[in-house]
């Protein structure tokens, strides 16, 4: 299982997906940004799947990033989809 995190425009369009998400049975979490990943809004939606689907995102979703490596004081992100 990977873990991604989802950055978007608005607030509202990240718990529009969160909404997806949770009728589409991924588990998710609406966080703050990582500081090292920047996003209109500040609030992004960290979840895990084998794989991440579009239709799981509302239309202002930014960027896709898989979490490669989480740590406080060298985390690694994987930029692997820009949507907007």
């Amino acid at each position: 299982m990977k873990e991604f995190i989802a950055t978007y425009h608005t607030h509202f369009s990240a718990m529009m997906s969160g909404k997806k998400m949770e009728a589409a049975g991924v588990s998710y979490s609406l966080e703050p940004v990582p500081r090292s990943l920047s996003s209109s809004c500040g609030t992004c939606i960290r979840f895990q799947a084998e794989e991440w689907k579009e239709e799981w995102l509302d239309k202002d979703c930014d960027s896709i990033y898989e979490v490669l490596k989480e740590n406080e004081k060298n985390p690694e992100y994987k930029k692997i989809a820009t949507l907007s």
